[in-house]
């Protein structure tokens, strides 16, 4: 058996699919000749921002503060007590899974004083099932791959020596999953309190792309390379 021909082949799947959350990353800021000024005013500031996203509801998968900073801003000149004004910030991450409401969203959280948005950030959870496919999809063509070539030779596979993710037996080199995607997004489900809030922005779909890869090893008979 340990003369027995190996069969050495790589399986890769690609496949293209739908997101299913959406990123946001909103910094809400205020700036302030006093300290306590400053501070007082981004505590309202972020409570206000906060609220808009809250009332969302289940549209919102998750909501979290990344942090906050309070900094004195000096002048040009850097003495003692040469302090011009203080810069106050909360970064708020935000996960949308409803895409629904995302493009109101955005506008809406855009329209808040000193309040700047960067996204959406589309990707798939980390969990997703697709991961899975595209694995197994590469595995089954792997063993399609490594059939075919032995039965090139007029041989058959026999057994499974190895199997592993791309890079782990050969090159070092890592590779993994990229996605990218968009889907439109219509009016949400929440109103502007005074009715006169920003209009939606339309949010054109992007495909994601996931990719997975195996190399794998196989035992087969001996060839017949006789044959024509």
């Amino acid at each position: 058996m340990t003369d027995a021909p190996l069969i050495s082949v790589r399986g890769e799947a690609v496949l293209e699919v739908e997101p299913e959350i959406a990123r946001l990353h909103v910094h809400v800021q205020t700036q302030e000749s006093d300290r306590r000024r400053a501070l007082d005013r981004l505590v309202e500031r972020n409570e206000q921002c906060l609220d808009l996203v809250r009332s969302y509801g289940e549209a919102i998968e998750k909501l979290e503060t990344g942090g906050l900073s309070i900094t004195p801003l000096l002048k040009y000149r850097r003495r003692e007590g040469d302090i011009r004004a203080y810069r106050g910030t909360v970064w708020i991450k935000i996960t949308v899974a409803d895409f629904t409401v995302l493009g109101e969203l955005v506008t809406r959280l855009g329209d808040l004083e000193r309040t700047y948005v960067n996204g959406p950030h589309w990707q798939l959870r980390r969990d997703s099932p697709v991961y899975k496919d595209a694995a197994r999809q590469a595995a089954h063509e792997a063993v399609s791959r490594a059939r075919s070539y032995a039965e090139a030779l007029g041989s058959r596979l026999t057994g499974l020596v190895e199997l592993a993710d791309e890079g782990l037996t050969t090159d070092p080199g890592r590779n993994g999953p990229h996605e990218y995607a968009m889907m439109a997004a219509a009016p949400g489900i929440a109103e502007a309190a005074d009715g006169g809030g920003p209009e939606a922005i339309d949010l054109e779909p992007e495909t994601q792309t996931v990719r997975a890869a195996v190399e794998a090893r196989f035992r087969a008979t001996a060839p017949d390379l006789e044959s024509p």
